[in-house]
């Protein structure tokens, strides 16, 4: 069975090749997306076994989804297809700086209607770590309540649980009904990892301490603050806390996918019971790698790159 077991939403992504509105820009670049899909991708990558459950519509769409789970040896059993709904997909903008625009065509797709029957159908055996994003409860009220079973179901067997909260706030009615949905689920967690922007709404406010504290205070055993180029701060609920600096990449050319390469980089770490800032590290250093392709996750590392990467820039 799998180390890590994670769920969510896959889609298909159409990168614009050139800068410019879509009327403007006549050549796109296929690719695959969905914040889990990312991670997953990441740790297998990294030698370690992730399971990954989602909805797929019956469609091409799917049907490349599903083959592209199975070659990066991602245990794509437990996916599920239907012929009711379609498998999403968006549209990124090329920019020559800062984050690219993003459109979505996920409203009522398959992955939306991941109900909490289908965790409850899930054999977790074996599972150690559980990770959820802030992107699936974001998706439908009957996802909503499948994060917080897999949350209760990971703790019954002893598994601990990462959550990202990777906010879309688009996806959302509200920011108050977001703000209250995934600081319930960070509640629940045991290691959370918020951005320094996503603490100052959901925490209230952008020192990193403060963060963790907040976090810390509602029951979360571990929190780690991705502060950008910067590294990352951490804190534990014993107290230990630290900067982790970051890495310098090699060139910046889209930032998208960053967060989840990070929190592959510290789940692996953990699961391979490094000491928390050398996990926090590997993080920096696969959030670094990541953004140097236009992909999300074409440019995530092997283990071997991955440790020539933090070697080099030791010396």
């Amino acid at each position: 069975m799998s180390e890590i077991f994670t769920m969510g939403e896959p889609m298909v992504v159409f990168i614009a090749e050139k800068p410019g509105t879509f009327s403007g820009v006549e050549n796109y670049s296929r690719g695959l997306a969905g914040a889990e899909l990312n991670f997953s991708i990441g740790v297998t990558r990294l030698g370690h076994t992730a399971s990954y459950f989602t909805k797929l519509g019956k469609d091409p769409y799917g049907a490349y989804i599903h083959e592209f789970i199975e070659k990066e040896k991602i245990d794509g059993e437990k996916v599920l297809f239907t012929e009711e709904y379609l498998t999403g997909s968006y549209l990124k903008t090329k920019v020559l700086e800062g984050d690219p625009a993003v459109y979505y065509f996920r409203k009522n797709s398959a992955a939306s209607h991941i109900c909490p029957k289908d965790i409850e159908a899930q054999d977790l055996s074996g599972v150690k770590m559980v990770h959820i994003t802030g992107i699936t409860p974001a998706l439908s009220e009957d996802c909503r309540r499948s994060c917080m079973t897999l949350a209760k179901r990971a703790h019954e067997i002893g598994a601990m649980v990462s959550f990202d909260p990777n906010i879309r706030e688009k996806l959302w009615k509200s920011r108050e009904e977001m703000v209250q949905t995934l600081n319930d689920i960070a509640f629940h967690s045991d290691v959370v990892l918020p951005g320094i922007k996503e603490g100052r709404i959901l925490a209230g406010t952008d020192v990193p301490e403060e963060i963790a504290d907040f976090y810390l205070e509602h029951g979360s055993k571990t929190v780690i603050v991705k502060l950008g180029e910067t590294g990352a701060y951490y804190k534990t609920k014993d107290g230990a806390q630290g900067t982790v600096p970051g890495y310098k990449p090699e060139k910046i050319v889209d930032t998208v996918g960053a967060g989840d390469a990070f929190a592959a980089g510290v789940v692996t770490g953990l699961l391979e019971n490094l000491p928390l800032d050398e996990a926090v590290a590997r993080g920096n250093a696969m959030g670094a790698i990541i953004i140097s392709s236009k992909g999300d996750n074409d440019n995530l590392p092997d283990r071997e790159t991955l440790f020539a990467f933090q070697e080099k820039q030791k010396r």
